[in-house]
């Protein structure tokens, strides 16, 4: 693996080719730029399961605080403060909030990778990711409930406010999880447990007299709708029959199979009012593509099956529009710089009835370090796509750019997720 030093040398000769050439590099030696490329992949891999994942909870975590070792998530919540529901109950910007995003984007990244490399060590990598996502499911008691994140001083408080975004993503991965020659049979046994107690929640309190809320934890609504699974925006809506599908693909059990089926029209109809000229972040259109990919995987009517591939491909267009200016943002962004201390932060918002604390001009790094991974990620995720040069050359830069030793988003992930779909897909070489 090459210097620090010496990445940090290409990267700047690689972004002043950039800029010559208009976002076309014309470096000669594509072999040794593949290799570059590998080689930081490789490191962020390192990066990610070093500093973001915590062997006591499994789980991945938003954001670090620090490059020292052993200090870099020392501002995660204290046992304490999660079990007073502070500063939220969705432990908004405390960097425990997304844990079930990442850990389904995890899963659906080390299936990638397997597909390439074979390697066995990937099977207890992948195991560790699902004991975190277990723990989430269970450590609570409330079936069926996701947790977002577990706090890591006790190893079992949790903010009890998940979203339909954590469903989502964590439901995904473990689908792909379960079809992966990686996951052994005891394993799909605790996976279809887990999928079913979701789905047997959406089944209860996914109703008109709950405004089609999930609920929270302590089985009261969310008051910020992000727990509403029905009546929502159109890029919402396969969510919840995205659920059922998966549950019924897993178990063979009829009872989901009827409101996959149920919802899955009215879903399409209202996905079909998206428009180009929304303006979604980058993370909508990853959720979306989740959402499709498994309901277009599961179709067996022709005519359903092309109207999800056609809204597979419109989420493809509508993200691969954006990824060279995500590209040209991250370029300019402090990609080194690291989050706060949310306990000081200077300003403090209210939302709804929960208050935030604000991450200041961290929050612009953070995203423009995922939103760029997120964004390659999605045209990469429709069946059968052809992918022009120009976004393989915008993930290159994207990756070439970073120095993933100094960086402190969980962004990292997206950027492995979109570099191992792209290999799977032979899209790129490893040299």
């Amino acid at each position: 693996m090459l210097k620090l030093q010496t990445r940090r040398m290409l990267s700047l000769v690689l972004l002043y080719l950039v800029g010559l050439t208009g976002g076309h590099t014309a470096i000669a030696d594509e072999p040794s730029r593949n290799a570059e490329v590998s080689a930081n992949m490789n490191l962020a891999w390192e990066v990610v399961w070093n500093r973001f994942y915590l062997p006591r909870t499994g789980l991945f975590y938003d954001y670090l605080s620090s490059f020292e070792p052993g200090q870099e998530l020392a501002h995660l919540p204290s046992a304490a403060e999660v079990k007073r529901q502070f500063p939220n109950p969705c432990g908004y910007g405390t960097g425990m909030e997304d844990g079930m995003i990442l850990g389904g984007a995890m899963l659906s990244t080390i299936v990638d990778r397997f597909a390439v490399t074979g390697e066995a060590q990937l099977q207890q990598e992948i195991a560790k990711v699902f004991r975190g996502i277990k723990r989430c499911a269970t450590v609570h008691g409330v079936p069926g409930f996701m947790a977002r994140g577990v706090c890591p001083e006790d190893g079992n408080s949790v903010y009890i406010n998940s979203s339909r975004d954590q469903y989502t993503h964590c439901v995904h991965g473990l689908w792909r999880y379960y079809h992966s020659p990686l996951c052994d049979e005891p394993t799909k046994v605790e996976i279809r447990k887990i999928i079913s107690a979701v789905a047997d929640r959406m089944l209860a309190n996914v109703t008109a007299a709950n405004n089609f809320c999930s609920l929270r934890a302590d089985g009261k609504r969310c008051p910020l709708g992000i727990s509403r699974m029905w009546n929502v925006q159109p890029h919402e809506a396969a969510r919840l029959p995205m659920i059922y599908a998966a549950a019924w693909d897993v178990t063979g059990e009829d009872r989901y199979r009827k409101p996959y089926r149920h919802y899955l029209i009215p879903a399409i109809k209202q996905s079909q009012q998206m428009k180009d000229t929304d303006p979604h972040a980058a993370y909508v259109y990853v959720q979306v593509q989740c959402s499709f990919e498994v309901l277009h995987q599961l179709e067996q009517d022709p005519a359903i099956k092309a109207e999800l591939l056609t809204l597979m491909q419109q989420t493809s267009r509508r993200a691969a529009a954006k990824q060279k200016q995500a590209r040209r943002q991250l370029s300019h962004a402090d990609r080194t710089k690291t989050g706060p201390d949310w306990r000081q932060a200077e300003k403090w918002i209210g939302q709804g009835e929960y208050r935030n604390p604000q991450w200041g001009k961290y929050r612009h790094v953070w995203h423009v370090i995922r939103e760029a991974g997120e964004l390659s990620l999605v045209p990469l995720m429709e069946p059968g796509a052809t992918i022009p040069e120009e976004q393989k050359t915008n993930l290159k830069e994207i990756v070439l750019m970073m120095d993933y030793e100094q960086c402190s988003s969980c962004g990292i992930i997206y950027h492995l997720a979109a570099y191992w779909k792209a290999r799977k897909q032979g899209l790129l070489q490893a040299k």
